[in-house]
C-alpha cells in the first residue's frame, strides 16, 4: 500500500544564520514562483523568501522550485504541501513560516514594476512603520494576449488605480497579490479560514483591520503576469458568490455602499434575473464584442450572480 503523502519543508543554506528585516511570502498552486523569487532575491539581502505550494499535483514544478530556492541569494524557505488548504489557510501558514517583522503577500503570478521594489519597501518601513500597506499593480511588465483581453479590461478600471483613488476605499482597494502587514497585526488579526475557494478574503481581512488599523496606499507596484480566460474568470465569480454573502452577513455596514452590492440587490427584485445573468455571460464570452462592452457584461454577470445570495 501507497504511504499517504506528507508536508515537507527545505530551507536553503542561507535560512539559518539570516536575520531578514522583511520576509517575502509567495503562495503558488500551478503558477512557477520562480522568476518572482529569484528577482526579489537579487534585489536586497534584508529579506528572505516563504514559498508554500498549497496542494499542487505537479512534481516536476516542485523540483524546479526546490533546486531554485537552493540557488537563491537570500535566504529561502520551501513549504509544500500534501493537500490544498486554500487561499486564506495558505497564508496563515505562510506567515507562521516566517520570521521578520513585516510581512510582504505576493501572488506567484506577479512581477515587481522596479528593480527598487524591494528597497522601496523596506524605506517605508524605516520611514512609518505601516500596519498595513497595499502597494498597487500594474499592467507594466504583462503580455497582451488576445485570450486576455476581458481580464485586462475589467482590472484596469476596477483595480490598477492611482493611490489617491485606492486610498478612498482602503479596505475595498486591498489584495494579497502585493501586501505589506506588520507581524503584531497579522498575529492578531489573520485570514478567517472559514473562506474557501476563490474570492473576498483578503477584502473581508482589510474590512476587519481597518477597524483598527490605518491602511496605507503607497505606489509600489507590481505586474500581474498571470491574467485569466474570460472562462476562467467566469468561474471564478461563479466560485465567489458563497463568499460574498459571508461578507455580506459580516460587514453589511460596509458592503452597502459597494457598487456591486447595490446593482446586486436590484437585480434581485428583477423576475427575469435568470435570463439577464444568462445573457450577460453569453455577452462577456463574445469576443468579437470590444473589451469594454465585455467588461461591462461581466460585471453584470457578477452582480447577477450575487443577487442570489444578497
Amino acid at each position: 500500500m501507497t504511504a499517504p503523502a506528507q508536508d515537507w519543508t527545505i530551507d536553503n543554506p542561507l535560512w539559518d544564520a539570516a536575520k531578514p528585516r522583511l520576509s517575502v511570502l509567495i503562495p503558488f498552486l500551478g503558477d512557477d514562483p520562480v522568476q518572482l523569487a529569484q528577482e526579489l532575491a537579487a534585489q536586497s539581502s534584508h529579506i528572505e523568501i516563504v514559498l508554500l505550494d498549497d496542494g499542487g499535483k505537479d512534481p516536476a514544478l516542485a523540483t524546479r522550485v526546490s533546486e531554485a530556492v537552493q540557488a537563491l541569494p537570500a535566504p529561502a524557505r520551501f513549504v509544500k504541501l500534501a493537500a490544498n488548504v486554500g487561499r486564506a489557510k495558505g497564508r496563515n501558514r505562510l506567515a507562521a513560516q516566517s520570521r521578520a517583522k513585516h510581512l510582504l503577500f505576493l501572488d506567484a503570478d506577479m512581477l515587481p514594476d522596479s528593480p527598487a521594489f524591494i528597497a522601496d519597501w523596506l524605506a517605508l518601513i524605516t520611514a512609518q512603520n505601516p500596519a498595513v500597506a497595499f502597494g498597487g499593480f500594474s499592467f507594466d511588465r504583462t503580455p497582451a494576449r488576445r485570450e486576455h483581453a476581458l481580464h485586462r479590461a475589467l482590472a484596469l478600471r476596477s483595480d490598477c488605480l492611482p493611490p489617491a483613488q485606492r486610498a478612498e476605499a482602503p479596505e475595498k482597494h486591498l489584495f494579497t497579490s502585493n501586501l505589506l502587514v506588520r507581524r503584531d497585526v497579522f498575529d492578531a488579526i489573520a485570514f478567517d479560514e472559514r473562506f474557501t475557494g476563490w474570492g473576498w478574503e483578503d477584502v473581508e481581512w482589510g474590512m476587519r483591520v481597518a477597524r483598527e488599523h490605518p491602511i496605507l496606499h503607497p505606489h509600489i507596484p507590481a505586474s500581474h503576469i498571470g491574467l485569466d480566460t474570460a472562462a476562467t474568470l467566469a468561474r471564478k465569480y461563479e466560485q465567489s458568490a458563497a463568499n460574498f454573502a459571508r461578507v455580506v452577513e459580516a460587514h453589511p455596514e460596509v458592503v452597502s455602499g459597494y457598487a456591486s452590492f447595490k446593482v446586486a440587490r436590484a437585480i434581485r427584485r428583477l423576475p427575469g434575473r435568470a435570463l439577464l445573468r444568462a445573457a450577460a455571460r453569453a455577452a462577456a464570452m463574445a469576443e468579437p464584442l470590444p473589451p469594454k462592452a465585455r467588461a461591462f457584461a461581466m460585471r453584470l454577470y457578477r452582480a447577477a450572480l450575487y443577487a442570489e445570495v444578497v
